[in-house]
């Protein structure tokens, strides 16, 4: 039962985490492809943000992941 809990914790935060991740840098990273394609609104503009979140999202869920195992052994 404990271990039960301890995976959904783990769950919620790395779903909460991710969230908030986003909305805090979502601002940020706009900028940036504002200044190098010249406006946020291209295909392209889009795809790359969406490609560099995930890459971040997934890294920040493998890292939470490692230490929720090391508490369940």
């Amino acid at each position: 039962m404990k271990q039960e809990i301890l995976k959904q914790i783990a769950a919620l935060s790395t779903a909460a985490f991710g969230l908030v991740a986003a909305l805090a840098w979502n601002g940020a990273i706009q900028a940036i492809f504002k200044y190098v394609f010249g406006t946020t609104d291209s295909i392209t503009a889009m795809l790359v943000y969406a490609i560099v979140v995930t890459i971040i999202a997934v890294m920040v869920t493998m890292q939470i992941g490692k230490v929720s195992e090391k508490f369940t052994k």
